[in-house]
């Protein structure tokens, strides 16, 4: 039975090699669970790395996930419905590409305090039964003044590859998400933003994607952050030791 288990995990582990990391549709933190869709003919381009700290090289807990280039890029010119797509490249990994796409309503477009409701999938991936986690999640979400913007969902995934270390099925849960901005300011062209941002969230479940984190957005400019803070995992045995994360944000006009 022990051996067996074993496997299980093992299988999980190399599924996760392969690029079943964290896909980056727009994303609070560790989870696209956020109020945010891309514009429309906006391009973000999304760099993300995820290592270990403070682990020595015979601690067997050293390591890092495949760094994640991600594209996403908003496809609707409307203003009440907005949608985004998005390929991402995990390398190195033998299956490097997965895929993502949202589609919602901002705050207020259906009534005067609506919130948020979006659909959307994410880590798609390419390798059957590996890499294809096919995620559908739902957010809703609204800003509440002084406080920050809130966002709740659940989550659905793949049964044949979002399992636990026992290789039992653990493909529902649920995602929350926080963040707020603090010293707001102006770019040359009088667009607002915040220079720094709290962000935290989390995914259940004892999967892949369970896990959660809290960080800090920098912003340079309005369209360039650098985000970084600890990931914390639901299972040990899948993603291994809590990991330190650098994600470089850009957007680019088209």
């Amino acid at each position: 039975m022990k051996r067996v288990k074993m496997a299980a995990a093992a299988a999980a582990i190399v599924a996760m090699a392969c690029g079943s990391a964290m896909a980056t549709p727009s994303t609070t933190y560790w989870t696209p669970m956020t109020l945010d869709i891309q514009s429309y003919k906006v391009m973000h381009l999304g760099i993300d790395n995820y290592f270990t700290v403070a682990k020595k090289a015979n601690s067997g807990e050293q390591g890092a996930f495949p760094t994640d280039l991600g594209l996403t890029m908003g496809i609707l010119p409307f203003e009440k419905i907005q949608m985004e797509v998005g390929i991402d490249a995990n390398y190195p990994s033998d299956y490097p590409y997965s895929f993502n796409a949202k589609i919602g309503t901002p705050e207020d477009a259906l009534f005067k305090y609506s919130p948020t409701l979006q659909v959307g999938i994410f880590n798609a991936g390419t390798k059957n039964k590996v890499t294809n986690q096919n995620i559908l999640y739902g957010v809703i979400g609204k800003t509440i003044p002084m406080v920050g913007r809130l966002s709740a969902g659940p989550y659905i995934g793949n049964k044949d590859v979002l399992k636990d270390a026992n290789g039992e099925k653990e493909n529902t849960g649920f995602m929350v998400a926080f963040d707020r901005g603090f010293i707001p300011t102006k770019d040359a062209a009088g667009n607002e933003f915040n220079k720094v941002v709290l962000a935290a969230d989390y995914a259940s479940g004892k999967n892949a994607i369970g896990a959660g984190g809290v960080g800090v957005y920098y912003f340079f400019t309005k369209d360039i952050s650098l985000l970084t803070g600890p990931v914390w995992f639901n299972e040990k045995a899948i993603n291994g030791a809590w990991k330190w994360t650098t994600q470089l944000d850009i957007n680019l006009p088209l």
